[in-house]
């Protein structure tokens, strides 16, 4: 059995040089990995830009972080590259039932590569932060730029705190996410969670403790497994993850007229459909409005093992979705919905009871499993926030995401404008970003 680390000790000590904040290319998300490979198949040329944005502007992080810090565990990050042990679990490990899931010339170029330059300023209270570059490059950015921020605002509330306050606030956090444990064990054996909480975690220490206590408080049966694919290595436990909205908003970026723009977010599905099946063909159809998606979406997508709803109402989303395999002739009851989107105990609790038995129910537990520290220092100054790293252009083409709500929408008002208008996005019921 591993030892526990003694975070608060680790904290207190601020030995920062024996805790780089990102210690490996594999500490980010399954999805990157595949998406990556999907990229490096089909647009490997492709450029790319991606930016920082905090969605919570209260929260004033150049303020609150030094940049010196900030700029040291960024060149940290660049001096990195696989490992012989990592190349081998990529290479040879099991993922989602298939083996030698990425090819061997993926993986050459994933041994060969080290992540291409930042750019970093200080701009009202924030940090303008991007990355560019060809697209299977400079994608592998994201995760590692959003850990870094987070874990950097958690060292600089955390540094005012003496080690007596330390322990007793990690005693609380545990216990708070202990209790939440239970609160989900009585759902039953047929609940299914995976943790989702790498890019906004508390810190790498702490997602790796949120883990093993579900690993111990749920079993390998309920506790499906973790996007961290390092924390997955080190825990012989199953990488998860499918696609995200990266891709459509560069495909659709890269159109040339209204007509390629309606048929992108499905030209990324028909790469996808060629690479992988079984439960990695999961649709998010989101990106650019789910209704309209699904009524103009192929038949073909119907087939999918199931679909991830991420904004909106998520119970609203459901059943939209359970509504279109019903018209397309599949049954519910063979479909799986993956519920993501800001997600704690009593909604997962919610929409588990709802609709458990009329599809197959799993969620992907985010920022609330792996950062919830709300009311346990003053100020509340570990509260979460809404902090995301998106493809901003792509080929000097400006990007945007829609959602299902408009709070999260992203890209120039004019591009906006006009995405809804192609894809007949019509009125949105706006609700806060907590996270």
């Amino acid at each position: 059995m591993t030892a526990t680390v003694d975070i608060a000790t680790r904290v207190y000590n601020h030995k920062w040089k024996i805790d780089p904040i990102v210690r490996s290319l594999i500490d980010t998300d399954f999805y990157k990995l595949l998406m990556c490979q999907s990229v490096f198949r089909n647009r490997p040329d492709t450029h790319v830009t991606f930016s920082l944005i905090n969605r919570t502007t209260r929260i004033r992080l150049a303020e609150l972080i030094d940049e010196g810090e900030l700029r040291e565990q960024l060149d940290h990050v660049r001096g990195l590259s696989l490992t012989r042990g990592e190349s081998t679990w990529l290479r040879g490990n099991t993922f989602y039932g298939k083996r030698q899931m990425f090819r061997p010339d993926f993986m050459e170029f994933l041994e060969g590569l080290r992540l291409p330059p930042y750019q970093l300023e200080k701009r009202d209270g924030q940090y303008e932060l991007t990355f560019e570059g060809r697209w299977p490059e400079v994608m592998l950015w994201e995760i590692p730029a959003l850990a870094i921020i987070m874990e950097l605002r958690s060292r600089a509330v955390l540094k005012e705190l003496g080690r007596f306050e330390l322990q007793v606030l990690y005693a609380r956090a545990m216990t708070r996410l202990w209790e939440k444990i239970e609160q989900l064990r009585e759902l039953g054996p047929d609940l299914r969670i995976a943790d989702f909480g790498t890019r906004r975690r508390h810190s790498f220490l702490w997602q790796d403790w949120c883990v093993q206590a579900m690993i111990e408080g749920l079993g390998d049966e309920r506790f499906t497994g973790t996007s961290n694919c390092l924390i997955a290595m080190r825990r012989d436990i199953e990488a998860i993850g499918t696609n995200a909205h990266e891709l459509p908003m560069v495909y659709a970026a890269l159109a040339r007229n209204d007509q390629e723009l309606r048929e992108a977010p499905y030209r990324v599905l028909a790469d996808w459909h060629e690479e992988h099946d079984g439960n990695l063909r999961i649709i998010l159809p989101d990106t650019y409005g789910t209704k309209g998606f699904l009524e103009k979406a192929p038949d073909w997508l119907a087939g999918w093992t199931g679909i991830r709803i991420d904004s909106g109402d998520p119970a609203e989303g459901a059943e939209t979705a359970i509504a279109w395999w019903q018209s397309r002739g599949e049954d519910p009851r063979e479909k799986l919905i993956i519920f993501s989107d800001g997600l704690d105990v009593d909604k997962m609790a919610e929409l588990f009871l709802r609709f458990q038995g009329r599809v197959k129910v799993s969620f992907g537990w985010g920022t609330l499993l792996t950062n919830d520290f709300r009311g346990l220092v003053p100020g509340d100054g570990l509260a979460p926030f809404s902090l995301v790293c998106k493809a901003v252009a792509a080929d000097g083409h400006p990007t945007v995401k829609l959602s299902d709500n408009p709070e999260k929408a992203t890209g120039p008002a004019q591009d906006i404008a006009r995405y809804r208008q192609v894809f007949e996005v019509g009125q949105q019921r706006a609700s806060a970003v907590v996270v």
